[in-house]
């Protein structure tokens, strides 16, 4: 397995009276949620609540720490998209809309969940729907976050034939993220899917290059190339790990780390 030169996170401490404080390595984050990620696939509910609760505490402690959230959420769990060729489907446009529509519905999931836990959120949506998210307005996501305020960002780029993974790529270089966080079910990036083979790999760090090269499928070749361009780092994790992102945050060494 070959070992990359991208660079690994250093939490920084300062003195207090209790002795020396954890600093967040990172100052403003892009969170990447699967729709997936959301739902229950015990009871088939879409939108498991206890996700949503355990996600919301987890950020009111990163929050805490004077760390800037926004997330970006695909709609997997409602929607997966048409494929042309399929008995009954729809043209691709067609069916791209209906998946970013999807992720307005977990968006607001997400706003209610993060209010009851007293943690403060906008939805700001690339499709104009102006009765339920304010529109995607980069000044005013940028100050949102400086206000302490979460913001999901909804409906992809709002453009047909665009990931949610592109979205979250392109709305982390806007909003000139420090890093994305990748929350995805297993434990970083592996050579192979782990869940069917018992000799996959894992990454530690990996070049945005090899991940293309590679095709190992946890991003789109285009989100990798947008970040690769403007030097984002790209951290992939289990979202199943209680306290991750926190960990994430204070420079634990998590995941598979995608960079230089």
């Amino acid at each position: 397995m070959q070992q990359t030169t991208a660079p690994a996170a250093t939490a920084a401490t300062t003195p207090s009276a209790d002795g020396p404080a954890v600093l967040p390595c990172y100052k403003r984050i892009v969170l990447k949620l699967s729709g997936e990620a959301l739902k229950d696939n015990a009871t088939g509910n879409i939108i498991d609540t206890a996700v949503l609760d355990r996600l919301a505490d987890e950020l009111r402690e990163v929050a805490a720490l004077g760390v800037q959230i926004a997330l970006v959420v695909g709609g997997g769990n409602i929607f997966r998209g048409l494929s042309r060729g399929e008995k009954n489907s729809a043209e691709r446009t067609t069916g791209d809309n209906m998946g970013m529509l999807a992720t307005v519905i977990n968006g607001l999931a997400i706003m209610d969940c993060f209010e009851s836990h007293k943690l403060p959120v906008r939805v700001q949506t690339a499709i104009p729907m102006d009765k339920i998210a304010e529109p995607f307005i980069q000044r005013r996501a940028v100050r949102h976050l400086e206000k302490g305020r979460a913001v999901v960002f909804v409906a992809g780029t709002g453009n047909p034939y665009c990931t949610t993974d592109y979205a979250a790529a392109l709305r982390a270089n806007e909003i000139h993220a420090d890093i994305i966080f990748k929350a995805t079910k297993v434990d970083g990036i592996y050579d192979k899917d782990p869940e069917k083979f018992s000799d996959a790999k894992r990454y530690e760090t990996l070049t945005y290059d090899e991940a293309i090269q590679k095709r190992l499928g946890v991003m789109d070749t285009e989100a990798f190339a947008l970040c690769r361009t403007n030097a984002m780092p790209i951290l992939v994790f289990s979202m199943r790990e209680p306290g991750i992102i926190r960990r994430a945050i204070l420079g634990e060494k998590v995941g598979t780390l995608v960079g230089r």
